[in-house]
């Protein structure tokens, strides 16, 4: 079968689902959206990826359910990759998606350049100086592709990828109740293709209201959760002591410790930490 699958450089188990751009996420779903009796569509697709009955009938209200179910799938699986979603799809036996030669040909030119994006890079000076180029116009799933509207946030979450359940439970908590809060989570919001670096510091900088730090044991060993933490601070030198404010919290379980501090969003600070 000629594809995406049959490309014999890249191997697509190593590449995580975030590095397939808009473009080939909207092909998916004017494959999956529209439901049919004889092939899988998107209802097909969630269940294999773990979700329940309830959650897939909720997701039935969306504009564009493809592109809902598969940010979810990104954000709670840690281990989500493009082979693995390949994969489903040859389950579901929708060959006329593998075989799509443009879809095909958009995926392998995402996962090439996501390999691109992931050779060493000299990390840059520090800067708070408008981007040079255009390459900032798009760099979140929904931002307008021309740049005349960037999406904005209420909060960029630092974290490491050991405590990616609790982030969740973090998007649960705040984005999905009354709270009505916008996360911006890099997993799952952050296309690819640009240098990580660069799109860190336009989203603490520029588009988002404050950052809140996920500090567990492994955040002391990350070296992009250091990058991100040092450079949220720079933004207001010798001020510190004035823009950051911490609080303990309990695990999952006790999860309602953190809920109940939901204000903190609507305070002052601009920098929150939470210690688990």
């Amino acid at each position: 079968m000629s594809g995406a699958t049959d490309i014999p450089d890249i191997d697509y188990s190593v590449i995580p689902l975030t590095a397939l751009n808009f473009s080939v996420r909207k092909k998916l779903g004017l494959f999956l959206n529209p439901s049919t009796m004889v092939a899988g569509d998107w209802t097909a697709l969630a269940e294999l990826m773990g979700f329940d009955y309830l959650e897939i009938k909720n997701y039935e209200q969306c504009q564009n359910p493809t592109k809902k179910v598969l940010e979810d799938w990104q954000a709670k699986c840690p281990a989500a990759t493009v082979d693995k979603l390949l994969q489903m799809l040859k389950d579901m036996e929708r060959d006329d998606v593998l075989t799509d030669p443009q879809l095909c040909k958009d995926i392998e030119k995402d996962c090439r350049k996501f390999l691109e994006t992931m050779n060493p890079v000299q990390v840059p000076e520090v800067t708070s100086c408008e981007p040079k180029t255009q390459e900032m116009s798009g760099i979140t799933i929904d931002d307008d592709p021309l740049g005349h509207m960037p999406e904005l946030f209420d909060a960029f979450i630092c974290y490491c990828q050991s405590d990616i359940g609790f982030v969740h439970e973090m998007i649960r908590q705040l984005e999905q109740t009354e709270c009505k809060l916008k996360l911006c989570v890099f997993d799952r919001d952050v296309l690819p293709g640009t240098c990580v670096w660069s799109i860190t510091s336009e989203l603490i900088e520029r588009r988002c209201k404050r950052m809140v730090v996920v500090i567990s044991d492994d955040y002391l060993d990350s070296n992009s959760c250091d990058f991100q933490t040092k450079f949220a601070l720079s933004l207001s030198p010798g001020k510190a002591t004035k823009t950051a404010k911490h609080f303990h919290c309990q695990w999952i379980p006790q999860f309602h410790t953190f809920s109940a501090s939901v204000t903190d969003f609507h305070t002052d600070f601009n920098l929150i930490s939470i210690i688990l």
